[in-house]
C-alpha cells in the first residue's frame, strides 16, 4: 500500500495551478516512489475577505495561517504557497524545505488594448491594492489615479474588460502559471517586484526527521532549486532587517548570476504615505547572500531618512 502525503494549499484557481505544478515535479522524482500524493484545500481568511485591503486586515499572514495549522495539526505534511505571502516569520516549527524554480518576478501592466505604461492616457484608472506598485508608477506618471482591487485574476480581469479601469496590474508569474495570453506589458525597469514574487515556498516541519520521518524532508528538499532558494533568502532578509510588515511599501529582487557565483539585488522602500520613496543596489559573493540583504536594508533605510 502507498504511503499518502497530503500538499495543503488554497483553493484558487491559480493557488490550485501552481500546487497542480508542484505535484507533478514531486511525482517524477525517484523520492516520490510509492508514495501517493494529493492535495489539501484550505480556505483562508485572506481568501473570506474580499472587500478590503490587505494591509487594513491583517497582511500577508491572512494567506497562509490556516494551512500552517494543517501543517501543524498534521492534516498535511508539506504546503505550497506564493512566496510572497509569507511573513517574514513562519509559525513555530515550520519552514521553508524547498523552494522550486522560479518563474518570471516582474510585475505585469495589462490593458484592454496592449498599451505600455507611458501610453496611457492622462489621469487613467488603474486597479491595484499594492502600495508598492501605486507609489512606484506613481513616480513614473504622476497623473495616474488608482482604485483598490482585489480578487482572483480572473475577477481583475473581467473588471477590466468591463470597463471599471484603464489598465489593472498582475504578477507575471500567476498569468504565466494560468497559461493566460493577455495585452500586458512587463513593467520591468520602473517596478521593483514583491519580495519572493514568481517564487514557490515548500513548507513543513522543522522536526520532520527527528520524528521519524525522513521521507517528508527528503521529498520536499527533491524539488529546491540552489538559485531559487538562495534569491528569495536574501529578499527575504531584506523584509526581516527592516521590520517590513503588510503596511510597509516594500521590493526587492535578487538574480544570481549564470556562473552562480555572484549575486545582485535591487530594492524600494517609501514611507506608507508615499512621500518619500528611496532605491538601492548591492552585489557580491553568494556566500554573503543574507549578508547583502542586510546591507541593502541599511542602505534603503538610509536614503529614505
Amino acid at each position: 500500500m502507498s504511503v499518502v502525503f497530503r500538499f495543503a494549499t488554497r483553493k484558487s484557481a491559480l493557488a490550485l495551478a501552481q500546487s497542480g505544478w508542484v505535484l507533478e515535479q514531486y511525482r517524477a522524482q525517484p523520492a516520490s516512489r510509492g508514495l501517493s500524493l494529493s492535495l489539501l484545500h484550505v480556505v483562508t481568511e485572506g481568501d473570506r475577505v474580499q472587500d478590503r485591503p490587505l494591509y487594513e486586515v491583517g497582511g500577508k499572514g491572512l494567506f497562509v495561517k490556516e494551512i500552517e495549522r494543517a501543517l501543524l495539526d498534521g492534516d498535511a505534511e508539506l504546503a505550497v504557497h506564493s512566496m510572497k505571502d509569507l511573513p517574514a516569520g513562519l509559525a513555530e516549527g515550520l519552514e521553508v524545505l524547498a523552494v522550486p524554480v522560479r518563474e518570471s518576478p516582474w510585475d505585469l501592466l495589462v490593458t484592454r488594448d496592449g498599451r505600455a505604461l507611458s501610453e496611457l492616457a492622462d489621469g487613467a484608472l488603474v486597479g491595484t491594492t499594492s502600495l508598492r506598485r501605486q507609489i512606484q508608477l506613481r513616480e513614473a506618471r504622476p497623473d495616474l489615479r488608482f482604485v483598490p482591487l482585489r480578487g482572483n485574476i480572473d475577477t481583475r480581469l473581467r473588471r477590466l474588460e468591463a470597463g471599471d479601469f484603464d489598465a489593472i496590474v498582475l504578477a507575471e508569474a500567476g498569468v504565466r502559471r494560468l497559461g493566460l495570453k493577455l495585452n500586458g506589458r512587463s513593467l520591468e525597469g520602473a517596478v521593483v517586484p514583491a519580495i519572493g514574487q514568481g517564487a514557490l515556498a515548500i513548507e513543513g516541519q522543522s522536526a520532520s526527521i527527528d520524528r521519524g520521518t525522513p521521507r517528508v524532508a527528503e521529498l520536499a528538499r527533491s524539488i529546491d532549486d540552489a538559485s531559487a532558494r538562495l534569491e528569495t533568502e536574501l529578499e527575504r532578509s531584506v523584509q526581516r532587517a527592516l521590520g517590513a510588515d503588510c503596511v510597509t511599501p516594500v521590493g526587492a529582487l535578487a538574480r544570481v548570476s549564470a556562473d552562480g557565483l555572484r549575486v545582485e539585488a535591487q530594492g524600494f522602500l517609501a514611507t506608507p504615505d508615499g512621500a518619500r520613496s528611496a532605491r538601492a543596489t548591492v552585489s557580491g559573493p553568494v556566500s554573503d547572500a543574507v549578508a547583502l540583504g542586510q546591507a541593502l536594508a541599511e542602505e534603503l533605510r538610509l536614503r529614505l531618512q
